[in-house]
């Protein structure tokens, strides 16, 4: 590739992101000025146009690198991750792109050209990392730099002085100057012999891994190809495209509602990180939908039993004491195992793929609302079932059910005075960890 051609495009670039904080710079001017009275006008619009010269001076070519260049020290590139074990993780990650052949394992050194990862102390600086991983036919800064080529950043500085800043400041992102780990890296050694000898159990999260998995199943499920297969294959047609399923899959998020503080790569998917089902094949009665009760409920009761009755003695020993912040998280850690249990239940029963529609039996009797739940599959052939799954007004009435249901089973205890509040905590739970839940599971019944 021409490098003027990595130069125009770190260029358009720069352009590009000061066009969007211009759009919202003048979005918000404009609004300060309808409000503003005849008086206030005049000095409101010598204010505003000083704040966009500013604007204009920080996103000039030559400044915006100098100021990004001089934050590259507080970005590096990895492959394995410290993040991925805590957020407040203070040690280096990893960067290894070492390379073997073995067969019977799967890792980051056999993948042929794993994708490298950012990290960054804070997602203040995530625009670094988002700059020097931006790909123009098949080149990137960080890729040039690595190569020891520096020629896009001189054609584009005042001097050679100036380009050679440049590249020192990015180069301080291809490598730590200190090395440390951290009391949050959990890193987990099983002892092998009396030699002092040990089993790495839990090494470095391998970001670049996961990411190769994610985009391999992302392939999978959503690529036109797959997606037309799926079709030919429900409505009995061939394809020449092979469908691929990934049974029991689960989904990690990583960094809750702000995925880019754990990493790059973790921020491009969104924090999905995809786990496979790796545990033996295991002997399970078999299993049936609950036809037979008004609510799904009833029929996880004898699953939860023991955890209900770890809650409720546990609000017994309290029940005097203020409620502080150490009871509200506890109760909710019952809480919050107690609807994991029930969600593994509605797992199992919207995997009964042979079972599909068995909510339109004429001898269900189940609450409309936990057979939207339960019977995902229905939707697949009755359009109406689809629409009213689709609406959503179903997870409010289950985390209302779930909140009245946990409510009567505490009451056991006499002792314990829960009611309206209780109720609105559980149902507030209940209803974001099932959103949550559905927006994952929705995935399997494309």
């Amino acid at each position: 590739m021409e490098t003027h051609g990595l130069s125009q495009f770190i260029t358009g670039y720069i352009n590009d992101r000061y066009q969007l904080k211009l759009e919202t710079f003048n979005k918000a001017a404009e609004k300060q000025l309808s409000v503003a009275s005849a008086e206030e006008k005049a000095g409101l619009e010598q204010q505003l146009f000083e704040q966009r010269r500013e604007l204009e001076k920080k996103y000039e070519v030559r400044t915006w690198l100098t100021e990004v260049a001089f934050r590259a020290e507080k970005v590096s590139q990895a492959t394995h991750a410290v993040k991925y074990f805590h957020g407040d993780a203070k040690g280096n990650s990893v960067y290894s792109i070492e390379q073997y052949t073995v067969s019977n394992y799967l890792a980051t050194a056999s993948l042929g050209s794993p994708d490298v990862d950012i990290v960054f102390n804070s997602s203040a600086n995530a625009d670094v990392a988002k700059f020097i991983l931006a790909e123009h036919e098949g080149d990137s800064l960080l890729a040039s730099l690595k190569r020891g080529d520096f020629s896009a950043l001189t054609a584009l500085a005042e001097n050679e002085m100036q380009a050679q800043q440049w590249g020192s400041g990015f180069m301080q992102a291809l490598s730590d100057k200190t090395l440390s780990t951290h009391q949050l890296a959990k890193q987990l050694y099983f002892p092998v012999s009396d030699a002092g000898e040990y089993h790495l159990l839990s090494p470095l999260y391998s970001s670049s891994l996961a990411h190769a998995l994610y985009l391999r199943i992302s392939h999978a499920r959503y690529s036109e190809a797959s997606v037309a297969a799926r079709k030919a294959r429900r409505e009995g047609h061939g394809h020449p495209e092979a469908v691929q399923y990934f049974p029991d899959l689960a989904v990690q998020n990583m960094g809750g509602t702000k995925p880019q503080n754990i990493s790059y790569l973790n921020s491009a998917r969104g924090g999905k990180n995809h786990l496979l089902r790796c545990a033996p094949p295991q002997w399970q009665q078999s299993l049936k939908p609950p036809v037979s009760h008004k609510t799904f409920l009833t029929a996880v009761s004898p699953k939860v039993t023991r955890v209900v009755s770890d809650l409720r003695r546990y609000l017994h020993t309290v029940y005097e004491r203020d409620n502080t912040m150490e009871i509200r998280q506890q109760r909710a850690e019952y809480v919050d195992e107690l609807i994991g249990m029930i969600f593994s239940y509605a797992a199992e029963i919207q995997s009964l793929t042979d079972l599909q529609g068995w909510s339109q039996q004429e001898d269900c009797v189940l609450k409309a609302a936990h057979q939207l739940w339960l019977d995902p599959l229905r939707q697949r052939t009755d359009p109406d079932f689809k629409l009213r799954r689709e609406g959503g007004e179903w997870i409010s009435e289950i985390a209302e059910d779930f909140a009245h249901w946990l409510n009567t089973r505490l009451k056991q205890d006499e002792k314990l005075n829960v009611g309206a509040v209780e109720f609105r905590e559980w149902s507030v739970l209940m209803r974001r960890r099932l959103r949550e839940f559905d927006a994952a599971q929705q995935e399997n019944w494309q």
